[in-house]
């Protein structure tokens, strides 16, 4: 039951609340002075507070600095029949969620509260989730809560603790390497060593003897020995990055690895055995390739006996407030900014398709940390793709890729887009949104519901009425 706290020194403005809230199945806790109100809030929590801002020995301004530092997460929705410009700007600065004039409708308190509680329950959401994260066992900087994250997050606890080589598939920047270390760092491995190895950035010498080392004397310039990946990650893991760049006379040489467990080392006699657990990733096609012959078939079986695909980032945007907030927190430590995004900017963010998935988004946040001037990111801030891309009508002259796409997923992004886009335009007016969007107000309430950007409706309608003052 939702605990909610009442502050008016009025007995029948409290009355009156507790009546309506009460029947709303909240639990309704009253206090007729701040300091009152401040004492209960030292006792025992309340989800959301509801507080009129003339009372005789503490302004409601004074209440809500002091409650901040008590409570900073609880929501506070302001109430006055006294509104001045000044008082509602000093409100919001300090953190007030809303402000309500007196008379007011009680049906409109009702949706501002439950606004408010929906967006507690989401600041609440994401710190379980994290600490979720961190129980599950050191999951490194993976982050998302959608559905087909959920599934990533279960492979990895299913495979790590098996000594089965895993294939990570997805595209540049969704995150394969995180994947392959947390998988290490989960498994019986974690205190062994993690050696890794872009396949793509090195020739076909290189990476031979970057994998299985070389005896002094093997070539010109080899003046010592030097031990191989797989032979100084021991019994610990080594992943091969961007394994579909491999030659296939590369391939062939990792195919006798992986079937006789030894490395010969360049120009020894003798091969090592090696206990590593193989990790590949590659952002390519390999059954495709696989038929065109540009890979081999018994390579590709033996590297993909447990396969793991990363979803790209426009196909899990509901994770993108969860990104920004982690990448905002990351880039605030390191220049000592303390920074918020503006409801406009996360919604141009939400929006966007990010071709280069989340390394893209990290890269855009720290630049906007390190260019804006004020206190919360600004849509300026952003690059031109970014700010310049909204939602689009579709069209018929697109390219439909050949291994074909997930139209539920693609509609559902698309759907969302728009109902953003929507929503910005008319500043959480879901009204006007509606009409724009040429759909009834019912309808659109439901896919706001569904996207789970109930919250951001409400911090775009509130931004609009800041500064219509």
């Amino acid at each position: 039951m939702a605990k909610l706290l009442v502050v008016d020194d009025e007995q029948s403005m409290r009355q009156l609340l507790s009546l309506v809230f009460g029947r709303e199945g909240y639990e309704v806790r009253t206090a007729r002075t701040g300091r009152e109100a401040l004492e209960i809030l030292r006792l025992s929590a309340v989800d959301v507070i509801i507080s009129d801002v003339k009372m005789p020995d503490m302004s409601g301004i004074e209440l809500l600095r002091e409650a901040r530092a008590i409570a900073p997460d609880t929501p506070v929705i302001m109430m006055t029949a006294f509104a001045t410009i000044e008082t509602a700007r000093e409100a919001f600065k300090l953190g007030a969620d809303d402000f309500v004039q007196k008379p007011f409708d009680v049906d409109e308190l009702k949706e501002i509260v439950r606004r408010a509680f929906d967006k507690l329950q989401l600041v609440e959401e994401n710190r379980a989730f994290r600490r979720a994260q961190a129980e599950r066992g050191r999951l490194d900087q993976i982050i998302g809560r959608s559905r087909r994250m959920q599934a990533v997050y279960q492979m990895i606890e299913q495979v790590a603790p098996l000594n089965s080589t895993v294939l990570i598939t997805g595209e540049s920047g969704t995150g394969k390497e995180l994947v392959a270390r947390a998988i290490h760092n989960l498994s019986p491995r974690a205190d062994k060593p993690f050696v890794s190895v872009n396949c793509g950035a090195l020739t076909e010498t290189l990476l031979e003897s970057e994998l299985f080392g070389y005896r002094k004397g093997a070539f010109t310039g080899a003046t010592q020995n030097r031990k191989g990946l797989f032979e100084a990650a021991g019994h610990g893991t080594i992943f091969l990055d961007e394994v579909g760049e491999m030659s296939p006379a590369m391939q062939v040489k990792l195919l006798r690895v992986l079937q006789e467990r030894k490395v010969r080392p360049l120009g020894s006699p003798e091969e090592i055995a090696t206990e590593a657990r193989v990790i590949a990733a590659t952002n390519r096609d390999l059954a495709k390739m696989v038929k065109q012959g540009a890979f081999r078939e018994d390579l590709y079986y033996r590297i993909s006996v447990i396969p793991i695909e990363i979803p790209p980032l426009r196909e899990r945007r509901e994770d993108i407030p969860l990104l920004v907030e982690h990448f905002l927190e990351k880039f605030c430590a390191q220049t000592g900014k303390r920074l918020k995004i503006s409801t406009r900017a996360l919604a141009l963010l939400e929006s966007y398709s990010w071709p280069g998935n989340v390394r893209e988004l990290e890269h855009t946040i720290e630049r906007a940390v390190a260019l804006e001037p004020t206190e919360e990111i600004q849509p300026e801030r952003l690059p031109d793709p970014v700010r310049n891309e909204v939602a689009r009508t579709p069209q018929t002259d697109f390219t439909f890729p050949e291994e074909g796409i997930s139209l539920f997923d693609h509609l559902n992004a698309l759907e969302r887009a728009y109902v953003i886009e929507a929503l910005r335009r008319t500043g959480g007016n879901q009204t006007r949104a509606a009409e724009l969007l040429h759909i009834p107000v019912r309808s659109l309430r439901h896919l706001i519901d569904k996207h789970e950007i109930r919250a951001l409706s409400a911090q775009l309608r509130s931004e609009a009425a800041r500064g219509a003052e």
